[in-house]
């Protein structure tokens, strides 16, 4: 299969997953929620894919593999699975049984469009990491020629994927408007801390330069924090 139908497949078969773990739970097509979440996300993916499928082939292809090669990484990507998984199916039911209108109140109009802006944001994080740093594969891995990037959000933090991920997770739920669904999205946090902390020791015996980088950039995820 080309490049280019396995980068359909990774927008398509995605697309058509999230929509029925969110559309099926909730019962009917008339969750508006869902629809703008689904648009959101997807839509400026479909964009960015064609254009690093244009510019930069050899970033695709580090993308679409998701492979762990460490073991402690495969079961922790294994554990993120799980937990987006049916983290993906409460805002559906939350909307079809009405858990957060009855235990909590509704989610105000503002805030589901204010986190739509939100994710979308972390979104646009994300493809800013990958457009800074050609060698943000999916997998922890390091490859011959790989040399440390410190430029763009680089700059502020060693893992800003990592965090436009964990924020952009956090908002979901609130986007799909269930109070209900954010703690369990919010179980993601921990899991990425265990990632990256693993990750980081990776990269210090791996890649050079990334020593000297960590001690010029000390925050690892969030600025001035930690």
């Amino acid at each position: 299969m080309s490049l280019g139908w396995k980068l359909v497949l990774q927008v398509v078969v995605p697309l058509f997953i999230f929509g029925v773990m969110l559309f099926v739970p909730a019962g009917t097509l008339r969750y508006w929620e869902a629809w703008a979440f689904l648009g959101v996300w997807f839509i400026p993916g479909l964009f960015f894919c064609i254009y690093f499928y244009k510019r930069d082939p050899a970033l695709v292809q580090r993308r679409l593999h998701t492979k762990e090669k460490i073991e402690a990484q495969k079961w922790i990507m294994r554990t993120v699975f799980v937990i987006l998984f049916i983290a993906f199916l409460i805002p559906g039911l939350d909307f079809r049984l009405g858990w957060t209108n009855s235990w909590v109140g509704s989610v105000p109009l503002w805030l589901k469009i204010a986190s739509l802006v939100v994710v979308e944001t972390c979104y646009l994080l994300v493809i800013w990491v990958l457009d800074v740093n050609r060698y943000a594969a999916r997998t922890i891995q390091v490859e011959a020629e790989q040399q440390v990037v410190s430029t763009g959000p680089y700059k502020w933090i060693r893992h800003p994927m990592y965090f436009g991920s964990v924020v952009m997770f956090l908002f979901v739920p609130l986007a799909l408007g269930s109070y209900v669904a954010l703690p369990v999205f919010a179980l993601v946090l921990p899991i990425y801390v265990l990632r990256l902390l693993n990750e980081e020791k990776v990269l210090r015996h791996e890649l050079p330069g990334y020593p000297e980088y960590c001690e010029a950039t000390p925050y690892r995820l969030v600025p001035y924090l930690w």
